[in-house]
C-alpha cells in the first residue's frame, strides 16, 4: 500500500452542494462476487477499513476533470468523487473504467445519455452528434438559440457539451468577442453574454478548464460585461486588473500555486459578482463551479502547508521586532485570511491545517501581536485567536498554563485579550462581545478533557482564579467602591453588564473557585451597588446574578448573604420601582417566590427579621406574605421540637399503631352514646384521681382513658385536637391542677378545629404562627361546669389572669389553645 499513484481522498457531494471528505486510502479495481461485476474498491491507509465499494456499471457517465478527478452519480441524488495523489493514478483508473464500458480512454465523459425522455431518445437516434453553426458574426444569435434551447434536454446538453469541447469552440467565440468590441457591435456582445452564460449551465468541467485558463478567463469576464438587461456595461475587468491587486507578503517560490490562487480568486469573483444570481431551476446546473473552486482551494492549502520555507519566514517576520507596522499589517491580514479559507475544509483537512500552525508557533506569534498599540493589527489577530479557540481550545488552554510559568500576568495570552475586550473602543463594543465569546469557551468545563492522570478543568480552572480573573474584575471592582456606580455612561453600563455574564456563567459552572473569590473578595455586594445604575438592563445583570447564586441553595453563599446584609440593595430597587410592573418589579418578586417556595430556611428568617417592616404592605402578590408564615412555621418549630419532631413521624407514616387498637377503639368511639356524657364528667386514670379529684376531661378524652383504665396505671392523658384546619398528631399532656377556666361540654361534631372561628383555622387566636409573642403559653379546654385544673406549662403563671379574660370572650365551644 505505499504506491502513491493509487492514493486517494474519497468524496460525496451533500444536500447543501458541498464535497464531505470520507476518508484517504488506495483505490483498485477487481470483480466483486457480491456485486456480480468489476469494481472500485477503496480501502481506507488508517485501518485497512473499507471505504467504498463501487460497482462499474456499464450505463454509469463516469467524468475525468481536472487530470487528477473522477466523478460520477450512484443514484439520484448520490454523486462520489475520488481525488488522486498523481495523474499517473487517475489515468490507471480511468482506463479500467473505460475498458469495462468498452471507451475510448481519451474521452473526459463515458457516457452521452443523461436521464433523457424515451421522446427524446426517438427523436435523436438519428443524429447522433448536434452540428454547431460556424463561428460567424452573422450568426451569433442563431448559437445563442441553439444553447438556449439545448439547456432545457439532459441529451441535448450533453452533445452541445461534446461539440464545444471537439471543435474548439469556445476560442472561437472569444475571437468574436474583442472583434464585437473593437466594432462596438452591442447587439453581438448581447449574444456572446447569453452564450458564455449558457455554456456555464452546461456544468462540464472540461469547459471550465479551457475557459478559467489564463489565456481565456478575462475574456470570459469580458464577456460577462454585456449583460443585455442594464444599460451600461459592467467594469469588472477593470476591478480585476487595477483595482484588486495580488500582494506576495512573503515571496512565493512556486509558479503552479501562484496560477492556481490567481485562477481560484477570480473564479470565486465570477461566481460571487460576475455570474447572476441562479435561479431554483439553475441551481443545480452550478455544482461543477461549486467543485472548481472546492477542490482548487483543498490545493492552495495543502501546497502551502507543505512549503515549509514560506510559513517559517511568515511566523519570523510576524515576530520580528524590525518588522516595520506596514509590513506587520499585511502579514497579519494574509494569516487571517489562510485561516479563514481553511474553515472550507474538510474536518481531517482542517485538523492538519491547525497542528502545521501550532507547530510553526502560532499563539506565541499572536501574543506578540495582541501586544503592539496598531488596533487593526489586533482586531485581525483576534480573528485568528477565535478561529483557534473554536477549533481546539484545549491547545490554547495548555499553552497559557505553561507560559504562566516563563511570564508575569501582564503579558500572558488570556489576559492581553482580557485587556482588549475591557479598552474596545467600539460604542456597540462588538470586539468585546466576540472576545467575552471566547473567554467563555476557554473556560466552559463542557469542553475540558479529563485523563487518568491528570484533569484540565482542574488545573486551568486554578490557573484562572490565579492570574486571570482579578483583571476580569477590574473594571467592576473600580467602579462599585461607593454606594452607587462611580460612572454610569452607556458605554461603562455594556461593559460591565458583559463581566457580569462571564461571572454568572463561572456561578453555574465551576464550583468551589468561584465561591471562594466572590466570599474572599466580596464580589456580590460591590455587584449589587449596579442595581443603582440608571440603565435597567445593568441593574437586571446584578439582579441575575444574584439569583444565579440563591439558585444554588448553597448555605455558604447563603451565610456570606446575611452576614453582609445584601438582600438591602435589591429591597431598596424594589421600593424604589414603586408601584410599576415591569420587568424589575417582576425579577425581584420572582427571587423571593423562589426562597419560599424552595423554603430556604436561613434566607427566610433573615428577610422577614431585617425587611418585614419595608415589605408587608406589599398585598397585590402573596409571596411576602407567605415568606411571614414560613417564618412563624420555622420559630413554632424552634419553639417546639417535640411538636416538629410528631408532626414529622406523621408526615413520614413512620408512627404505627397496632390495627386492632384501632379496631377496638373506633368500636368504642361509635358505641359511645353522647346522652352518657353529662355535663362536667370526665374520665382519669387512678393516679390522676388521687391527685386532683375535681379534674374534668373532655368528652373526646373518654373512650381514650377507658382503653388506659384496660391496659396500665398511666399518669399521662392523650389529647387529640387539630392544627391550623390539618389533621394533627395527639399529644400527651401532663396533667397539672393549679390551672383554672372554664369548660364547656359540647357534642363532638360541633365546631370542629380547622372550621371558621375554632380555635385551628388560620388567622384565629389559637392559630399556630399567629399568636402574639406575649400570649400566653397556656393549653385551655372550656366545659359548662365551672372552673377546673387543666395544663400548663412551665413559668407561665403570671399570664394565667390574662388567659382567663381572653377566654371569657371565646364561643362557647370546645377549644384547644397551643403556642409552639
Amino acid at each position: 500500500m505505499t504506491d502513491t499513484r493509487r492514493r486517494v481522498k474519497v468524496y460525496t457531494l451533500n444536500e447543501d452542494r458541498q464535497w464531505d471528505d470520507r476518508g484517504t486510502g488506495h483505490v483498485s479495481s477487481g470483480y466483486v462476487e457480491r456485486l456480480k461485476g468489476m469494481s472500485l474498491l477503496v480501502r481506507a491507509e488508517s485501518d485497512g477499513s473499507l471505504l467504498l465499494e463501487s460497482k462499474i456499471n456499464p450505463n454509469t457517465a463516469y467524468q475525468k476533470q481536472q487530470d487528477t478527478l473522477i466523478v460520477w452519480s450512484e443514484a439520484e441524488n448520490y454523486d462520489l468523487a475520488l481525488s488522486f495523489q498523481e495523474k499517473a493514478g487517475c489515468d490507471e483508473i480511468w482506463e479500467k473504467i473505460c475498458q469495462v464500458q468498452g471507451k475510448d480512454p481519451s474521452v473526459d465523459i463515458t457516457q452521452d445519455l443523461v436521464d433523457e425522455s424515451e421522446e427524446e431518445r426517438f427523436d435523436d437516434m438519428s443524429s447522433p452528434g448536434l452540428e454547431l453553426p460556424s463561428c460567424e458574426l452573422s450568426r451569433l444569435e442563431e448559437i445563442a438559440e441553439l444553447v438556449a434551447s439545448s439547456l432545457p434536454s439532459p441529451l441535448r446538453r450533453e452533445k452541445l457539451a461534446l461539440a464545444l469541447e471537439n471543435e474548439g469552440y469556445i476560442k472561437k467565440l472569444l475571437e468574436l468577442f474583442h472583434v464585437c468590441e473593437d466594432l462596438e457591435n452591442i447587439e453581438g456582445l448581447h449574444h456572446l453574454y447569453e452564450i458564455i452564460k449558457g455554456i456555464f449551465l452546461l456544468n462540464r468541467t472540461a469547459l471550465f478548464e479551457v475557459m478559467f485558463s489564463e489565456e481565456c478567463i478575462m475574456d470570459v469576464i469580458g464577456c460577462l460585461e454585456y449583460d443585455p438587461a442594464l444599460s451600461q456595461p459592467r467594469k469588472h475587468r477593470e476591478f480585476l486588473t487595477k483595482t484588486a491587486k495580488f500582494k506576495e507578503v512573503i515571496p512565493i517560490s512556486d509558479p503552479e500555486l501562484k496560477q492556481k490562487i490567481h485562477q481560484t480568486y477570480r473564479v470565486q469573483y465570477i461566481q460571487d459578482m460576475v455570474l447572476p444570481t441562479p435561479s431554483v431551476f439553475e441551481e443545480n446546473m452550478l455544482s461543477t463551479l461549486h467543485s472548481f473552486i472546492f477542490f482548487n482551494k483543498v490545493e492552495i492549502v495543502g501546497m502551502l502547508q507543505e512549503d515549509e520555507k514560506f510559513l517559517t519566514d511568515l511566523f519570523a517576520q510576524l515576530t520580528d521586532e524590525a518588522t516595520d507596522e506596514e509590513k506587520r499589517q499585511e502579514l497579519v491580514n494574509f494569516l487571517k485570511e489562510f485561516c479563514a479559507f481553511s474553515q472550507t475544509l474538510q474536518p481531517q483537512n482542517r485538523d492538519a491545517f491547525f497542528k502545521t500552525l501550532s507547530n510553526m508557533g502560532i499563539l506565541p506569534a499572536l501574543e506578540v501581536i495582541l501586544g503592539m498599540d496598531d488596533t487593526q493589527v489586533r482586531s485581525a489577530a483576534t480573528d485568528i485567536f477565535s478561529y483557534l479557540v473554536e477549533y481546539n481550545p484545549s491547545m490554547v488552554r495548555e499553552f497559557v498554563m505553561q507560559e504562566a510559568q516563563q511570564n508575569d500576568d501582564d503579558i500572558l495570552l488570556i489576559n492581553l485579550i482580557i485587556e482588549h475586550m475591557i479598552c474596545d473602543t467600539d460604542p456597540e463594543l462588538g470586539g468585546a462581545v466576540q472576545l467575552m465569546g471566547l473567554l467563555r469557551t476557554l473556560v466552559d468545563p463542557e469542553n475540558m478533557l479529563a485523563t487518568a492522570n491528570k484533569t484540565e478543568k482542574t488545573e486551568f480552572l486554578g490557573f484562572f482564579y490565579k492570574h486571570c480573573m482579578h483583571v476580569l474584575t477590574a473594571p467592576l471592582l473600580a467602579n462599585t467602591t461607593e454606594d452607587k456606580p462611580s460612572k454610569d455612561d452607556f458605554q461603562t453600563a455594556q461593559l460591565l453588564a458583559l463581566v457580569l455574564e462571564l461571572l454568572t456563567f463561572c456561578v453555574e459552572h465551576h464550583t468551589y473557585h468561584i465561591k471562594n473569590y466572590i466570599i474572599n473578595k466580596d464580589i456580590l455586594r460591590r455587584v449589587l451597588v449596579l442595581m443603582a445604575s440608571k440603565h435597567a438592563f445593568l441593574a437586571l445583570c446584578a439582579l441575575r446574578f444574584k439569583r444565579k447564586i440563591i439558585g444554588l441553595k448553597d448555605e455558604f453563599y447563603n451565610r456570606y448573604i446575611m452576614k453582609s446584609f445584601l438582600f438591602e440593595p435589591v429591597v431598596k430597587a424594589f421600593l424604589n420601582n414603586g408601584s410599576r410592573y415591569n420587568l424589575m418589579n417582576s425579577a425581584i418578586i420572582e427571587m423571593f417566590e423562589f426562597i419560599r417556595v424552595e423554603d430556604i430556611k436561613s434566607l427566610t428568617a433573615h428577610v422577614i427579621e431585617n425587611y418585614w417592616k419595608a415589605l408587608e404592605d406589599v398585598d397585590y402578590v402573596q409571596t411576602f406574605k407567605g415568606l411571614k408564615l414560613r417564618f412563624e412555621q420555622q420559630r413554632e418549630r424552634q419553639d417546639n421540637p417535640k411538636l416538629d419532631s410528631m408532626r414529622s413521624i406523621l408526615r413520614n407514616h413512620r408512627y404505627r399503631r397496632d390495627a386492632r387498637t384501632l379496631e377496638d377503639e373506633e368500636e368504642m368511639w361509635f358505641n359511645t352514646d353522647e346522652d352518657d356524657m353529662e355535663d362536667g364528667e370526665a374520665v382519669v386514670s387512678p393516679s390522676d384521681k388521687a391527685k386532683n379529684d375535681d379534674d374534668i376531661m373532655d368528652p373526646i378524652s373518654k373512650f381514650m382513658e377507658r382503653k388506659k383504665l384496660k391496659e396500665s396505671e398511666e399518669k399521662e392523658v392523650l389529647l387529640k385536637t387539630n392544627l391550623s384546619g390539618r389533621q394533627s398528631p395527639s399529644f400527651k399532656l401532663s396533667l397539672s391542677s393549679g390551672t383554672k377556666t372554664n369548660l364547656t361540654s359540647q357534642s363532638p361534631a360541633t365546631n370542629l378545629p380547622g372550621s371558621p372561628g375554632s380555635p385551628g383555622s388560620p388567622g384565629s387566636p389559637g392559630s399556630p404562627g399567629s399568636v402574639p409573642k406575649n400570649t400566653s403559653q397556656t393549653a385551655a379546654i372550656t366545659t359548662k361546669g365551672g372552673l377546673v385544673g387543666l395544663v400548663d406549662y412551665p413559668d407561665d403563671d403570671e399570664d394565667d389572669d390574662e388567659d382567663e379574660d381572653k377566654e371569657d370572650m371565646l364561643p362557647l365551644s370546645k377549644k384547644a389553645k397551643f403556642e409552639s
